[in-house]
């Protein structure tokens, strides 16, 4: 089956990495330990004492695979166990000296990887990476709390630039849009600001902590027809409620700038924007088979909120 071009994107990335701090070695460091060993060691080594049950919580590794590796570390010398004084049914894993031992000198040549990775970037640099490493984390760990709060807000200086950026990375991303929807995007906001009347046009920017997470434009046709356009909701802030609200403030905007109707174009193959639409009020009047954006199969389709 095709996948979409991110996964691709993501793979490569992963090659890459695997080969920039050297996880394809056949001893990770120089050392005879393999990743998960060492790995499994420094979540022993931050502990004064744990349990199996914990280190397979913090490495989402296998029961009987941990097990194993235990048994190893525990026949090295590695390891000591104990059972514990409060519950008969565990048993306390700490680190010996010898452990420690062996550990301390690979947690000294990791820092000394990466800090000499990080020297040949420039202070700059090393911010923007650092940054995007807190992205990757942050938007892939499984219990990463949730915004809760964000605000929407008319735009300002450096949001049309944002909202071009984010249409052409995201439809990339997700539907594998090339370059010419971006040159779309961005002819509509150009065409936006020049000729912007703030009593019959609004741009909409959703905020959280400060950061754009989503836009929306309400734009003039006719005396009596607006365009509902450039709706976008970033990944990272699905699921709040905020694509419902973008939709609903064009609605009530167009309404009471005296609007009799509200049309709008997308394509057949985004769900999430049509339920929006649909939920809304719109009503799907046409739709045509086309080609665009390095696409051969998309199927357009207009929609139309009368009031």
């Amino acid at each position: 089956m095709p996948y979409p071009p991110y996964v691709a994107t993501m793979r490569r990335f992963n090659r890459f990495y695997t080969r920039q701090i050297g996880l394809l070695d056949e001893g990770l460091l120089n050392s005879p330990f393999s990743l998960t060993q060492v790995r499994t060691l420094y979540e022993l080594a931050q502990r004064e004492q744990t349990t199996a049950v914990e280190l397979c919580s913090s490495l989402g590794l296998d029961a009987g695979y941990l097990s194993r590796m235990l048994a190893a570390f525990e026949k090295a010398g590695l390891i000591e166990k104990r059972n514990s004084p409060t519950d008969a049914r565990q048993t306390l894993l700490r680190l010996t000296r010898k452990g420690r031992k062996a550990f301390e000198p690979l947690n000294a040549r990791s820092n000394d990887q990466v800090a000499t990775m990080l020297s040949k970037l420039p202070a700059t640099k090393q911010s923007d990476l650092l940054q995007a490493m807190n992205t990757i984390e942050s938007l892939l760990s499984r219990d990463a709390a949730r915004p809760k709060s964000y605000l929407l807000r008319q735009h300002r200086p450096g949001d049309m630039g944002w909202v071009v950026y984010r249409h052409g990375v995201l439809y990339y991303q997700e539907y594998g849009y090339d370059e010419r929807f971006e040159a779309l995007v961005a002819g509509i906001v150009s065409k936006f600001i020049e000729n912007f009347d703030p009593a019959r046009e609004r741009c909409w920017i959703a905020e959280i902590d400060g950061e754009n997470v989503g836009s929306i434009f309400l734009v003039k046709k006719s005396a009596t027809v607006a365009k509902l356009r450039l709706l976008l909701v970033e990944p990272t802030a699905r699921g709040l409620g905020i694509g419902q609200r973008l939709v609903e403030e064009c609605v009530r905007f167009a309404r009471d700038a005296g609007y009799k109707k509200i049309m709008l174009w997308t394509q057949s193959e985004l769900p999430a924007a049509r339920h929006l639409y649909q939920y809304a009020g719109f009503e799907r009047v046409s739709q045509e088979k086309h080609k665009s954006w390095s696409r051969t199969d998309l199927v357009s389709e207009t929609w139309e909120l009368k009031f």
